[in-house]
């Protein structure tokens, strides 16, 4: 084997290298490595308009790092439907969904709660 193929077959190497990682993204490794927040509860509300942007959590764990975006694994996710688009009118239901993961922009945070802003508003 020459020395030019041995460079080209190191290059190719390394280029595989790189793709696996770039295709593997931060959902390889751990919660912690990925930068993923979790929360055991939430609260999203759902409008007349559609689910709001905001979301209220409990029991969270939100990573040191900051990210543009946050993915949050949530255990329990209660979803009240309201009939207009105010807080003192009757509901219309309420949905809990399990093992749910979203995506937003950024949060605040008290003592015991997490204002989640920003979210995607996918109810998948």
């Amino acid at each position: 084997m020459t020395n030019r193929t041995a460079h080209r077959l190191l290059g190719a190497a390394a280029a595989l290298a790189a793709g696996a990682t770039a295709l593997l993204g931060t959902g390889a490794g751990t919660a912690a490595a990925s930068g993923r927040a979790h929360c055991d509860r939430a609260e999203r509300p759902i409008w007349s308009e559609g689910p709001s942007r905001n979301v209220t959590a409990r029991g969270c764990d939100i990573p040191d790092q900051r990210h543009r975006w946050y993915l949050i694994d949530i255990d329990t996710l209660v979803q009240p439907r309201h009939r207009t688009d105010y807080l003192d009118e009757s509901l219309d239901g309420t949905s809990t969904l399990h093992d749910r993961t979203m995506r937003c922009l950024g949060y605040t945070r008290d003592d015991h709660v997490v204002n989640w802003f920003g979210c995607v508003p996918d109810l998948s």
